[in-house]
């Protein structure tokens, strides 16, 4: 479900578009879908979001920390996405213009695969 309203603010689980510029040596560029992992009141308060972004770079196939989440229409044909866990990142979602991302909201079972495969990176637990 994509939010429309003026006090729109992402929510953890939601998908938004960011734009990943500047970057430097291996980071993602230019405007990709990302997952919020930050809750909502800290992303209103702080105007920050913390997430994982979201690539159809066909070679994430065989990287072991990228969750495939199926086929996505990008123009004519259909890709596969990937969320990459092993790049977690923060960013100022107000002055990035963050916008939702017509996914709405990544399915429950597959945020719980992502926090997981997020943790054996960062090793909270």
């Amino acid at each position: 479900m994509v939010k429309k309203s003026k006090s729109w603010s992402p929510e953890r689980q939601d998908i938004i578009w960011i734009d990943c510029n500047p970057q430097s040596g291996q980071e993602m560029r230019d405007i990709h879908p990302f997952l919020v992992l930050s809750p909502g009141i800290f992303n209103v308060k702080t105007s920050l979001v913390i997430g994982l972004p979201m690539t159809t770079a066909a070679y994430n196939a065989d990287n072991p920390f990228a969750i495939d989440v199926g086929e996505v229409s990008k123009g004519k044909a259909n890709k596969r996405s990937y969320i990459l866990c092993h790049q977690p990142k923060s960013f100022d979602w107000r002055a990035r213009g963050a916008k939702a991302h017509p996914l709405g909201t990544l399915d429950s079972a597959l945020f719980v695969e992502v926090c997981e495969r997020l943790n054996q990176i960062i090793q909270l637990k």
